[in-house]
C-alpha cells in the first residue's frame, strides 16, 4: 500500500502500522515520532495505516506533538503523586501551552515535596511503561473502573449516551483520557516540577478547590537547561516588576484589576495610539468612538447577554431599563454602520474604533496588564463583497508585517476552520474560508491549520508574536463574521440594485493595548526603543553652576519634540548617572565646565556607553532621524 507524509508517498506492506512507518523513515530519536495525524485525526503510534493514507508523524518541534508530550508527562506527574500519597485523587492533567498540570483533590503539597515527588518521578521513567489504550463501550463501563471517583464520575456522566470513552494504563497507574500518548515513557529525558497552586474544579469558583502541580518535560536534558534559562530571563523582565521600578502603572483595590497609568507609562501609551492612528490614517481607516453604555437590547440582539453575560458589567439605572459597560466595541459599530444606507461603491469600508472595553474575569485568571478587567482593543471592521475577501485579509497582514516588525517581534499565523455547532450555510463557511486560505497562501508563510475551532459565526486567523526570549503571545486575530451583518440586518445596495448583506472582518492586531504594552515592557526588559521611551533623555548638571546651562539644553530638546527632565538634585554625579541607567533612561546628558564652554554636551547610554562630548545639533539631528525612523536601535549603538 501507498501513504503520503512529509510531502513524499511512500510504499508499505498491507496492515502497516504508523511506529512502522517511523522505523521505516528512520525516526529514533526521543523527538521524533511521538504521535501520528492520520487524514488529520490525531492518534498513537501503533495506529494502523490504510491504502491512500495522508499522514503526519508528529515530533516535539510542532506544537501538536509538544501536547501528547507533555499530556503524557502529566500522566507520569499524577501517577508518581499517587505512589507516595495513595488518597489523593487524580482530577484532570492536560497539556499547557508550555508544560502541563495535574490538579488532585485531598492532596496537600508544598514545594518543599517536589524534590520527593520527582525522584520517583525519575524512578518511573526508567520503568519505561508502554501506555496502553482502554475503550469502554458505555458510561456503564466507564463507571464501573472510574465510578468511586467523583471528579471522573462527573466527567463520564457529561458524555453523551453511546459515545466513545477512552482511558490509558501505564504500569499501575489506569486514567480516564482521550490521548494520544506516547509509545513509551523512556521519551521522556528531562522532567521539571515548576510550581503549585490552588485551582477550582472545572474552574468554577462554587466547585471545590483543587491542588494544582505545574511541570515542564523535554526530550533532552538541553532542553530543560535552556528553558529554565529563559525562565530566569522572564523573572528579570517581569512587567510587573518593571512596571513598578519605572513608575508606568499600578493598580489600586479601589479598581480591582482596572490599571492607573502614570505619567511616564502614559508617554508610552501616546507613542502606541500616535503610531496606530498613523497607520490607520495611511490605510485608509476612518475612525470612530462609541459609547461605553448600552442598552440590553442591544446586547440581547448581538446574542452577548444569553452568552456573555456573567463576563459584563450590568446595571440598572432610573428609567428602570438594564444596560451593560460594553465587553467589546462589535455591535456599537453595527450600529454606525446601520446609521445610514450604503453602496457597493463604498466597499471595503474600513472602520476602526481604539475602543475601551470591560469584562469580569475570575480573581484567579487575572495578571497584571496581561489579564485585566479594564482595556483598550485597536477594533477594526471591515465591510466587503464575498469577492473582496482575500485583498482584504491580504491587506491587513500588510498592516500586521508592519506593526509586530516595528518592534522586532516575530509572527506566526493558526487558521481556525468550521466548529461542529457553526452558524451559517456550508456554502458561506466554504466561501469565507476559502478566502483566509488563498491569502495565507498568496502570502507565503507557514501557517498552522486548527480544524474545527473557528468561531461559530465563522473562521479566523490568530495571530501570535514570539518575544525577544522566544516566549510565544497570542494578540490579535482576523475574524470572518456572517452572524453579526445578520442578526443586524445589514445592507448595501449592488451593482444590480438588489439590496445584499455584506461580509464582515473583525480584526485586532494589538489586541488589548495594556497586554501588548506588557508583552512590550517583558520584549525590551523595560529598555524601550527612543521613539517610544517613557523618557529618552535625561540632562545632567556635574555641580550648581552649571545647572542655567543644563536647563537650556532640556528646554533645547524638548522644543525639538522630545520628552527630556533635568536632574538638579544634591546627589552625587555618579549617583545621579545610577538612577538614570535604573529608570532606563535612553540618554544621559551631563554637562560641565567645558560642556558650558563649547555649548556641547557628555553622552553616555543607559547601558553606560560613553561617547564623551559632542555638539547638541548633532545628536538632536540624530535623535530626529531615531523618532522618526521609529529605529530599534540607537545610532550610539549601546553595549
Amino acid at each position: 500500500m501507498k501513504v503520503k507524509c512529509d510531502n513524499q508517498e511512500l510504499e508499505l506492506p498491507t496492515g502497516s502500522s504508523a511506529k512502522e512507518l517511523a522505523e521505516k523513515m528512520n525516526l529514533r530519536e526521543p523527538h521524533q515520532a511521538l504521535a501520528v495525524s492520520i487524514n488529520g485525526k490525531q492518534l498513537d503510534l501503533d495506529a494502523q495505516l490504510s491504502d491512500g493514507d495522508d499522514v503526519k508523524l508528529l515530533d516535539f518541534e510542532s506544537q501538536e506533538g509538544k501536547e501528547v508530550f507533555w499530556h503524557t508527562s502529566a500522566h507520569v506527574l499524577a501517577q508518581a503523586v499517587l505512589r507516595i500519597w495513595p488518597k489523593a485523587v487524580p482530577t484532570i492533567g492536560p497539556p499547557i501551552e508550555n508544560g502541563f498540570y495535574y490538579d488532585f483533590a485531598n492532596l496537600d503539597v508544598s514545594e518543599g515535596d517536589f524534590p520527593r515527588i520527582e525522584k520517583e518521578i525519575k524512578k518511573i521513567l526508567g520503568e519505561n511503561f508502554k501506555p496502553e489504550r482502554h475503550e469502554f463501550l458505555g458510561k456503564k463501563e466507564a463507571l464501573k473502573e472510574f465510578g468511586d471517583n467523583p471528579y471522573k464520575k462527573e466527567l463520564i456522566e457529561g458524555f453523551e449516551e453511546g459515545s466513545l470513552m477512552t482511558a490509558y494504563k501505564q504500569g499501575e497507574f489506569f486514567d480516564l483520557c482521550r490521548g494520544p500518548h506516547l509509545p513509551s515513557l523512556g521519551k521522556i529525558k528531562a522532567f521539571k516540577l515548576l510550581k503549585t497552586s490552588g485551582a477550582y474544579w472545572r474552574g468554577d469558583s462554587k466547585n471545590t478547590m483543587l491542588t494544582r502541580i505545574y511541570g515542564i518535560s523535554f526530550p533532552s536534558r538541553e532542553e530543560l537547561k535552556a528553558y529554565i534559562k529563559m525562565l530566569e530571563e522572564a523573572k528579570k523582565r517581569d512587567h510587573r516588576v518593571l512596571g513598578a521600578k519605572l513608575d508606568l502603572f499600578s493598580f489600586k483595590e479601589e479598581a480591582p484589576a482596572m490599571p492607573f497609568f502614570h505619567n511616564r507609562g502614559v508617554a508610552v501609551w501616546d507613542h502606541l495610539v500616535n503610531y496606530w492612528k498613523e497607520l490607520h490614517l495611511r490605510n485608509g481607516y476612518e475612525t470612530i468612538k462609541t459609547p461605553q453604555l448600552m442598552t440590553r437590547e442591544l446586547w440581547e440582539l448581538s446574542g452577548h447577554w444569553e452568552h456573555y453575560k456573567e463576563n459584563m458589567f450590568t446595571v440598572e439605572l432610573d428609567d428602570e431599563r438594564s444596560y451593560a459597560i460594553k465587553p467589546m466595541n462589535c455591535p456599537g459599530c453595527m450600529l454606525y454602520f446601520k446609521g445610514r444606507s450604503h453602496s457597493y461603491r463604498e466597499l471595503p469600508l474600513r472602520i476602526a474604533e481604539f475602543g475601551h472595553v470591560h469584562r469580569r474575569e475570575p480573581s484567579g485568571a487575572l495578571n497584571g496588564l496581561f489579564r485585566v478587567q479594564s482595556f483598550h482593543q485597536d477594533d477594526a471592521h471591515i465591510f466587503m463583497q464575498p469577492s473582496q475577501i482575500k485583498d482584504e485579509i491580504l491587506g491587513v497582514l500588510h498592516l500586521v508585517k508592519e506593526i509586530y516588525e516595528t518592534f522586532g517581534l516575530r509572527y506566526t499565523f493558526e487558521l481556525s476552520t468550521r466548529p461542529e455547532k457553526a452558524m451559517g450555510s456550508d456554502e458561506d463557511w466554504k466561501v469565507t474560508t476559502a478566502g483566509l486560505q488563498e491569502a495565507l497562501d498568496e502570502w507565503g508563510s507557514n501557517y498552522k491549520i486548527n480544524e474545527g475551532d473557528g468561531a461559530f459565526y465563522g473562521p479566523k486567523i490568530d495571530l501570535h508574536v514570539h518575544d525577544a526570549i522566544g516566549r510565544r503571545w497570542q494578540c490579535g486575530t482576523i475574524q470572518l463574521d456572517m452572524s453579526l451583518p445578520e442578526k443586524f440586518k445589514l445592507e448595501y445596495k449592488d451593482s444590480d440594485g438588489e439590496y445584499k448583506r455584506p461580509i464582515m472582518i473583525h480584526r485586532a492586531i494589538f489586541g488589548s493595548i495594556e497586554r501588548f504594552l506588557g508583552i512590550l515592557i517583558e520584549h525590551f526588559a523595560g529598555k524601550f526603543p527612543f521613539w517610544m521611551s517613557p523618557l529618552p533623555v535625561r540632562v545632567i548638571p556635574v555641580a550648581e553652576a552649571h545647572a542655567d546651562y543644563a536647563r537650556d539644553v532640556a528646554r533645547q530638546i524638548r522644543k525639538a519634540g522630545f520628552l527630556c527632565d533635568c536632574d538638579e538634585s544634591p546627589e552625587s554625579l555618579g549617583k545621579r548617572v545610577r538612577n538614570a541607567q535604573l529608570l532606563k533612561i535612553n540618554y544621559m546628558l551631563t554637562v560641565g565646565d567645558k560642556e558650558v564652554q563649547n555649548k556641547s554636551i557628555a553622552l553616555r547610554t543607559r547601558d553606560n556607553v560613553v561617547h564623551g562630548e559632542i555638539k547638541l545639533e548633532d545628536f538632536l539631528k540624530n535623535c530626529t532621524i531615531e523618532y522618526k525612523e521609529r529605529k530599534l536601535t540607537s545610532p550610539y549603538q549601546e553595549g
